[in-house]
């Protein structure tokens, strides 16, 4: 399966949730904001939201400064 990440193609061995590709790009825990086929997606749907080969998704973090 292949989504495109952040405008790259990026293959995936197995159906994730959008919560699990969160873990598997290791941001768990931080303040992540996702878009999937150009809708944003609440972070309540985070785990029920299953991806889909050829979904376009971009995840953005947080980068706290001062």
């Amino acid at each position: 399966m292949h989504i495109q990440l952040n405008g790259e193609t990026y293959p995936l061995s197995e159906s994730l949730s959008v919560a699990g590709l969160i873990e598997h790009l290791q941001l768990a825990g931080r303040r992540v904001a996702v878009e999937l086929n150009f809708e944003i997606v609440p972070r309540s749907l985070y785990e029920s939201t299953q991806l889909k080969d050829g979904d376009v998704i971009e995840v953005v973090h947080a980068i706290g400064g001062g």
